[in-house]
């Protein structure tokens, strides 16, 4: 084994071929007949470029979808067709800022919108600029249009775009003339917590001839800017005449200067890269999302040209070794499937595995569950991007392992319930019951389409396979083995899964210490240094309970594990896998055992993620969501052959948690709405039912699957955590009130339910609470709202032995 290590830390760094580069042509179908200079005036509106002409009487209409040329728009300068003007593109909206007219510069403001209905390019007003001003930048940031410009010395102003009467508000502007800020480019973009509003501005070195970039973050509480430290300085590129700096992907400004350069500034890593210099020069550019457009000199002819600048990442190609390693695991997991669809004789057989699994399969099992892909992928990206706050929330199953053990085993191995949520209607009624288990159902479709969303992702950005493809794929095949194999196949294949990815996550860890400059070193200096192993926040302020402070984490982790071990039917249905509750008790301690490590494992693969791309940001494409990041290092530096077993490890562990899922559906679906109803009579139209139900739940959660498809999601881990809390807190809340009380009735049931999950709507719609706590709150709203409303009714008269913990038998 310490061979294979060495070998792989040798050989890691010859693989590291990612580049990225931004190639700038001609615009295609660009009339020749168009007369344009380097002032021209043009600007992007929706899915078009208007390109001024004729003296700036009238603009000409590219269609960017076809290259072709259409409506000639008449458009005067005092409406916005003007010289030398600044644009900018924010909600189907570009605003014109300053210009000249008649040689002389302009102060006037101007909205511009394509009129689809009427083909016509509608033009209003905004108050007019403070003072004529050179240099000029302009971002939308939080509903205000900020500006920054020149006159003898820098000007920052914002105004209200959502108050019409709004006035300009002079900003302080004190550091950029202290630093004799040469030019000046606003920029919006996420830093890993929030959108911030950026500066790039351009410095003189005063030791050389040179420029250098350097970045400021704009604090809007103090009106003031602080400059960010940057881990790789520029000044020893000739980086003179800043003419645009635009976000790029979800952690990016590209940065382009007159004379060809091309930067990239990472919000994330504080880290600058150097693209390339372009043969071009660029008189101005116009942006929109990832379109660059620019006026340049051609090379040769020396001629004003439009050119379309398009970015591309030189990765390195999947290839056909890492795809054969791909498709035969692939089909070996379907093949256990395949092994024991012939075991299964009835339905205890098909949910509950004959109840003959070793605890150690279950326990890994209960580990893919919870975790998997999910972990994989979305831990170490939101961890690069943030710092280890979250590791004593996921460190929380330790605490919460012994109610698991002690509490809810024993619970409901002496219900021997198939469903969990048969408590639900012995305890309470039969609508609490199927009201709960309906939730369940759904908390598992939309679980399952984050899983397959969340993998399909981050294998579209190294395979040739695209995410709805990925998606689909993950869809057929679980449908295939765990249609047919049942809760065995999917416990011995989640097995499997858990050996190969926590093996190949220590292989990666040990590739990203090597491709640091003094290894382990480097990690423990950076981390620190920036802070990324920052594990308390210590933030006990009313408006902490927004925030992942420490309160929040405690309180969220120990909420989240209490559902999961308590009320979801994928972990329940593990108590009752295995041949007696001393077994089942093992897997829970060996899953809290497997957790912890595995946990800091992942979170130091993402700080060494962040310190890998800090010291080699060039090798980062600017492209990728935040959650592919570390597909894309696993796909680009590690060995061919190694890097397809990782990958076909991650894509089989998000196979393993949707049909974990599936046969979870199938499991409460059958048991709760179909067998109490007798709705089938023979054990063998029960079989049959069970797989069609398996069948059509793992269509469901495909479909959500390519919904959640969204490259403006920036974590699915967070979208994770309040999906969890939005449905499994209130559950989890249900199961506690019917354990631990002999006074909830079914009334105050139903209404602690609807109560727990209105709460955790009304928290996710107007984002009063982190979604990390919606599990707790959703459990105590459902146990004190539930209690209290029971005190209002009279007390049932059920027979509640072995329903509570006070009436359990001993």
């Amino acid at each position: 084994m310490r061979k294979f290590i060495l070998f792989l830390l040798l050989v890691a760094s010859s693989y590291s071929f990612a580049e990225t580069k931004v190639d700038w042509q001609p615009l295609n179908g660009h009339p020749e007949a168009l007369t344009i200079n380097k002032n021209s005036g043009y600007f992007l509106n929706n899915s078009a470029l208007f390109i001024s002409t004729n003296q700036f009487q009238q603009l000409v209409k590219l269609d960017l979808a076809t290259n072709n040329r259409s409506t000639v728009v008449e458009l005067t300068p005092a409406q916005g067709n003007r010289e030398a003007a600044v644009t900018l593109q924010h909600d189907n909206k570009t605003f014109v800022l300053g210009g000249l007219i008649n040689a002389a510069p302009s102060t006037l403001v101007n909205v511009l919108q394509w009129n689809k209905r009427q083909q016509q390019l509608e033009s209003t007003r905004l108050a007019d600029l403070p003072r004529p001003l050179s240099k000029l930048s302009a971002q939308v940031f939080e509903q205000s249009l900020y500006i920054a410009g020149f006159d003898n010395q820098w000007y920052l102003y914002k105004i209200a775009l959502n108050d019409e009467q709004s006035s300009w508000t002079a900003l302080n502007g004190h550091l950029f003339n202290q630093l004799n800020t040469v030019n000046m480019q606003l920029a919006v973009q996420n830093d890993g917590e929030r959108n911030q509003l950026f500066a790039v501005t351009e410095q003189p070195t005063y030791s050389t001839d040179h420029t250098k970039l350097l970045t400021h973050v704009f604090n809007q509480s103090a009106n003031a800017w602080h400059t960010v430290i940057d881990r790789t300085p520029t000044e020893l590129l000739d980086t003179s005449n800043l003419l645009s700096a635009s976000p790029l992907g979800q952690s990016h400004i590209l940065a382009v200067m007159q004379t060809g350069h091309v930067f990239s500034f990472n919000t994330i890593t504080k880290a600058w890269s150097h693209y390339q210099q372009s043969a071009y020069r660029f008189h101005s550019i116009v942006t929109s999302k990832q379109q660059l457009f620019a006026l340049a000199t051609h090379p040769v002819t020396a001629n004003i040209t439009l050119v379309k600048g398009s970015i591309s990442n030189t990765a390195r190609d999947f290839g056909w070794q890492n795809m054969v390693v791909l498709v035969i695991y692939l089909l070996s997991v379907v093949l256990v499937g395949l092994y024991f669809m012939f075991k299964n004789k009835n339905t205890n057989d098909y949910f509950r595995g004959g109840q003959s699994i070793p605890w150690w399969a279950a326990a890994c099992s209960i580990y893919a569950t919870m975790l998997s892909s999910l972990t994989y992928i979305a831990l170490p990206a939101i961890v690069y991007q943030t710092n280890w706050v979250l590791l004593i929330g996921i460190w929380m199953i330790i605490a919460v392992a012994p109610i698991a053990v002690y509490i809810a085993i024993p619970f409901f191995r002496q219900l021997d319930a198939t469903s969990a949520y048969e408590f639900l209607s012995k305890r309470f009624n039969m609508p609490v019951r199927l009201f709960a288990s309906g939730l369940f159902t759904l908390f598992h479709i939309g679980r399952m389409g984050i899983v397959m969303a969340l993998t399909a992702l981050a294998l579209s950005a190294v395979t040739p396979i695209s995410a709805a493809e990925s998606v689909l794929i993950m869809g057929v095949l679980c449908l295939l083995y765990c249609t047919l194999g049942g809760v065995e196949a999917v416990i011995w294949t989640d097995t499997i899964q858990t050996v190969v990815l926590l093996i190949g996550a220590i292989v990666c860890f040990f590739v990203i210490i090597a491709g640091l400059d003094d290894g382990f070193n480097s990690f423990i200096e950076i981390g620190f240094a920036d802070d990324k192993f920052t594990i308390v926040n210590t933030d006990f302020s009313l408006e902490s309970i927004t925030t992942l402070s420490i309160w929040v984490i405690v309180l969220g982790g120990i909420g989240q594990n209490l559902s999961s071990y308590t009320a979801d039917q994928a972990v329940v249905q593990r108590y009752m896998v295995t041949k007696d509750p001393r077994a089942a008790a093992k897997s829970i301690w060996a899953n809290a055992i497997l957790a912890a490590p595995g946990a800091l494992l992942f979170f130091c693969i993402g700080s060494g993620l962040y310190a890998f791309y800090q010291l080699n940001p060039q090798k980062l494409d600017p492209s990728i969501q935040i959650d592919q990041i570390f597909p894309t290092f696993i796909a680009n530096e590690l060995p061919i052959g190694v890097a397809g077993l990782i990958i076909a490890g991650i894509f089989a562990a998000a196979q393993s948690t949707v049909s974990t899922s599936m046969n979870s559906i199938a499991t409460t679906v059958l048991t709760d709405f179909v067998r109490p109803f007798n709705i089938v009579t023979t054990e063998q139209s029960y079989m049959s039912l069970a797989r069609a139900l398996t069948f059509i739940s793992g269509v469901l959660g495909t479909l959500v699957g390519l919904v959640f498809i969204d490259p403006e999601i920036r974590s699915l881990m967070e979208a994770y955590f309040k999906v969890i809390g939005m449905f499994m807190g209130a559950l989890g809340g249900i199961f506690i009130l019917g354990a631990l009380t002999k006074r909830a009735n079914s009334i105050g049931a139903m209404v602690g339910i609807i109560s727990g999950v209105s709460l955790m709507i009304s928290a996710w719609k107007y984002g009063w609470a982190n979604g990390y706590l919606y599990g707790t709150i959703g459990i105590l709203t459902c146990l004190v709202v539930g209690y209290l409303v029971s005190l209002l009714f009279p007390a049932h008269n059920k027979d509640l032995t072995r329903l509570t913990l006070f009436t359990m038998k001993q």
